[in-house]
């Protein structure tokens, strides 16, 4: 039986993601729960980290909790799996430039950086639905895909400011096109972040989250 975890830090968004997996859940043995407890955390299957707000308050909000240790223990001691959504993925970088250089998780190096505006037609924040771009197939994309009968030409909601630009393209799962190429999706062994809304992109976010409960 899966045990999911959304870390409940203040950072808003949290019932969205809370409804989504719900719906997946129905008719499962599988059991959510939001909470910033350690115990909670440490007896989870899957932890799921939403954000929303900049990237320094979201960082705060995690200290504030106490929270980072235990999530480092499940991470990388017990290798278990990790989403973190929008500004939980970006996180997961090393640094972040919104409002002052602010020192990220350093799980997926990189570096967090207000979307370039190559022309004035581009609107700052990104929000809406864009086209996803695979850049790599591995074992979750394959999964995925599987579920939705198709390999090309799917979507996903987006609302953000700042983009991560990753140190290891390796790390590159998914992308979008935004004036240029924008991080969408990261992936390193058992963590996995998305810079595109989940809980809000219908039936290709149901079926992401779904692919990602059934890691083990």
């Amino acid at each position: 039986m899966k045990k999911i975890c959304v870390i409940d830090y203040d950072s808003g968004n949290i019932k969205s993601v809370y409804n989504a997996l719900r719906m997946i859940l129905v008719g499962t043995k599988n059991s959510i729960v939001v909470s910033s407890k350690k115990e909670k955390i440490k007896e989870a299957s899957h932890v799921i980290l939403p954000g929303v707000g900049s990237f320094n308050t979201c960082i705060e909000g995690l200290k504030q909790k106490k929270v980072l240790n235990i999530l480092e223990e499940k991470v990388f001691k017990s290798c278990e799996p990790f989403l973190g959504i929008c500004v939980g993925m970006q996180m997961l970088s090393t640094k972040g430039f919104e409002d002052g250089c602010h020192s990220g998780l350093n799980w997926i190096p990189g570096k967090v950086t207000k979307i370039s505006q190559i022309n004035k037609s581009m609107k700052i924040p990104h929000m809406g639905w864009n086209k996803l771009i695979v850049k790599k197939r591995d074992h979750f994309m394959k999964n995925l895909e599987e579920k939705l009968d198709l390999k090309k030409n799917f979507s996903a909601y987006f609302v953000h400011s700042y983009e991560l630009i990753l140190e290891d393209k390796n790390n590159l799962i998914l992308s979008t096109e935004y004036g240029g190429e924008i991080t969408a999706m990261v992936k390193k062994e058992n963590i996995i972040g998305t810079q595109f809304h989940p809980e809000k992109s219908h039936l290709f976010g149901l079926k992401f989250l779904e692919t990602f409960i059934e890691l083990t």
